[in-house]
């Protein structure tokens, strides 16, 4: 059944082709929205949006280096803006590319300042728990929850810290966006994405990465870091579901956690999906030369069910099982493991 507030809304999708992007486009196609999408297909693909492609519109468009006018020429006559659109990647990516991940700044501020001259009503960015103090995320079996306190856009006059270059530019986003609410009037918020996985996420990210390692039989099977380190996993859908509703309940710049408060070690997690997969590694190595990033990191979503009425249906087990039947179907074994394709956001 339609959401009739969203039938025949005008909305675009920055980096609509990509992962959570792409399940975003598909769920406002269902709900009734007239939906454009703008990506430059650095990591996205036309695959990813074959349910939703009969019915939207496509612009290719590279946010960084194209100028403003052509922003604003694709923008007009919308109402909505939701920006996905980053230079993005699991740990290793955006450990490896700082100078990359850094073109962020100047994405946001394009389709902010675009956003502003074509009267959008509001603007929902994604963000990450990446703009969280590592200081925070720094020792295994914590309990700490993440709040959205923990790093405040809003206060500017006290310390801020963020997770290397993607992180502070995530955060120095949500800055910006609240600075064009505060000068100009422009309505929206920023939601901080944590972890998240499901169908069309490539091998850079954890989970993934382990369905990948564990089709290709790998044995000795390599998890990156000791195994210990922790994560709030959560499943795509619930993710573009919180998404949804923020763009219908927040207008102030509020920034908002969407994850599930659980943490799973890593080595779990690769446990799991062994079992799910039927196949177990006579060996698992642990190696620690590969970027692992904080050692703990799960959020408080208080405020996303204070504010949006929203909480994760999705459980860690029915997501994974969900996860590995798309990746076994779409994606022949090869019989080796291409350390490159963890790295690097690669298309074929």
């Amino acid at each position: 059944m339609k959401n009739t507030r969203w039938e025949d809304k005008r909305v675009i999708v920055t980096g609509g082709a990509s992962f959570i992007g792409s399940h975003l486009v598909d769920r406002l196609v269902t709900i009734g929205a007239k939906v454009t999408v703008i990506d430059n297909f650095s990591s996205g693909t036309l695959e990813n949006l074959s349910q939703s492609q009969h019915k939207i519109n496509i612009i290719n468009m590279d946010l960084e280096w194209c100028n403003l006018t052509e922003v604003v020429n694709a923008f007009k006559d919308h109402e909505i803006v939701f920006h996905l659109a980053a230079t993005h990647g699991g740990r290793g990516y955006i450990n490896t590319h700082p100078a990359d991940v850094s073109s962020n700044f100047a994405i946001d501020h394009h389709v902010f300042e675009a956003s502003l001259k074509t009267n959008i009503e509001k603007v929902i960015s994604a963000s990450s728990a990446c703009a969280y103090p590592t200081k925070l995320q720094d020792t295994t079996d914590s309990n700490y929850l993440l709040r959205e306190e923990d790093s405040n856009p809003f206060k500017l006059n006290e310390p801020l810290s963020a997770d290397i270059e993607y992180g502070w530019a995530k955060l120095i986003g949500e800055i910006q966006l609240i600075a064009f609410i505060k000068q100009y009037g422009l309505k929206g918020c920023s939601l901080r994405f944590v972890t998240a996985y499901g169908p069309r996420e490539n091998e850079t990210h954890a989970i993934i990465a382990l369905i990948y390692k564990a089709l290709e039989k790998m044995d000795p099977y390599h998890i990156w870091g000791t195994g210990e380190q922790d994560r709030d996993f959560t499943y795509v859908s619930d993710i573009v579901e919180g998404t949804v509703l923020a763009a219908e309940k927040v207008t102030d710049g509020t920034p908002i956690n969407l994850g599930t408060g659980i943490r799973y070690k890593l080595k779990d997690v690769a446990a799991k999906v062994f079992d799910l997969m039927g196949w177990k590694p006579k060996k698992t190595v642990f190696d620690t030369s590969k970027p692992v990033g904080v050692a703990t990191r799960a959020l408080d979503i208080s405020r996303a069910k204070k504010l949006l009425n929203w909480e994760p249906k999705i459980s860690l087990e029915e997501g994974l099982q969900k996860t590995i039947n798309w990746y076994t179907k779409t994606h022949a074994r090869k019989g080796y493991v291409d350390e490159k394709v963890l790295m690097e956001r690669l298309i074929t």
